[in-house]
């Protein structure tokens, strides 16, 4: 029976030819390879988080707080680390994070992105501020298992209208971000005055909408600094509050999972307000400088969810290596979402070096429940972690 784990094989057995790998094996090489040939904008926006980006690094931090304590002679010969959510079958708990406007990190952007989670089997999470519409993205690879990230715009028609379309192309549910209606103070984009929406670059799925083309004085082929203006008045909505989700669960049939959640009120409050599933995240660091890191924040959120029904549990930030997966696993994630690694896999390779980072993930994450002793995931808990001295 193959194993993700069976990739280092590969990887060895071409090294007796003298092969080595196409693409750095470890999250530092593929990120300084990245730098190497991203412009020096498009890196900090990709790299970059809020402030003095103290959150992103508490999020890695935190990971470093907890130890794998390893079982032996638990028969692992044989592994199987597929999973299911809201669902969904999963050959691993892994999905690509929703990363916008990647279109400045690789022309193919989301296409490629999608060929690769094809590759894998892993569902994307495709953002609202993609560089390609978002029927195009399940046209041009419909074995690809997809879901729509969704930024809750000011305009209810044009929200409607990104929703309805989602659920018409295929995607599989809806992942509403709570924590960016506007974005925080981030000094690597501002050192550069760059943000690439404001340049016409990520913003597909909203040119083309016709809800938002319906609110132009002209179409964006004709003005695109209106459009631009449009879309930057329109963005986000800092008006909204929990009781707007019963609007939203009226516009699709599409599971509804909140993104950013972090305090135990929150979770009470998505629950009671009928959301399928909850991703535990500060986004890459990205929103709050000097924020509760996300895994801690993790047990808390399980444990509500755990008591109020069945609701989902996803976790999202700092995600490097597969023992990340099993600690985020074992305190109670039912899946995870990765970002920046296969942003910098697009960058050094496109869709090859996306696949290459997401099967490394896989081979670690396999490598290291097994030298854990554990063959699947049902024995991943609390009990297979001991707090760092």
């Amino acid at each position: 029976m193959p194993h993700f784990g069976d990739f280092q094989l590969e990887l060895y057995l071409a090294g007796i030819s003298g092969q080595k790998p196409p693409y750095p094996v470890t999250y530092e090489g593929i990120e300084a390879a990245a730098r190497q040939v991203l412009s020096p904008e498009a890196f900090a926006y990709v790299a970059g988080s809020a402030g003095t980006e103290l959150t992103a690094r508490a999020n890695r931090a935190a990971f470093e707080r907890w130890q794998i304590v390893p079982r032996l002679l638990r028969g692992v010969a044989r592994r199987d680390l597929s999973t299911e959510v809201l669902g969904v079958a999963l050959p691993a708990p892994i999905l690509l994070a929703p990363i916008g406007a990647i279109g400045i990190v690789h022309p193919e952007a989301e296409l490629a992105v999608a060929r690769a989670a094809a590759a894998t089997g892993l569902p994307m999470v495709l953002s609202t501020v993609a560089s390609t519409a978002m029927e195009d993205v399940v046209a041009a690879e419909p074995a690809v298992s997809a879901w729509f990230q969704l930024y809750w715009p000011k305009d209810r028609d044009v929200a409607r209208s990104l929703v309805t379309r989602a659920e018409r192309a295929g995607f599989g549910a809806i992942v509403v971000t709570l924590d960016t209606w506007t974005l925080s103070w981030r000094p690597r984009d501002l050192e550069y005055a760059y943000l690439p929406m404001l340049q016409g670059r990520g913003i597909a799925n909203y040119l083309s909408d016709p809800a938002f083309r319906a609110g132009l004085a002209r179409p964006p082929e004709d003005d695109p600094a209106g459009a631009i203006q449009h879309w930057a008045a329109m963005f986000g909505d800092p008006s909204l509050t929990w009781a707007d989700l019963a609007w939203l669960r009226d516009q699709t049939s599409l599971p509804i999972l909140v993104k950013g959640v972090c305090h135990p009120d929150d979770a009470r409050a998505a629950i009671d307000a009928g959301v399928d599933g909850i991703v535990v995240s500060t986004p890459g660091g990205r929103q709050i400088d000097g924020a509760r890191p996300a895994l801690d924040c993790l047990p808390e959120i399980v444990q509500v969810c755990a008591a109020g029904g069945d609701t989902a549990v996803l976790f999202d930030s700092g995600i490097r290596t597969g023992s990340d997966i099993v600690k985020a696993i074992a305190l109670g994630a039912q899946a995870v979402l990765v970002g920046r690694p296969y942003v910098y896999g697009l960058a050094i390779g496109g869709a090859d070096g996306v696949r290459h980072v997401l099967r490394c993930l896989l081979a670690e994450l396999d490598l290291t429940v097994a030298l854990s002793g554990h063959a699947s995931l049902e024995s991943l808990d609390r009990s297979v972690l001991v707090r760092a001295p």
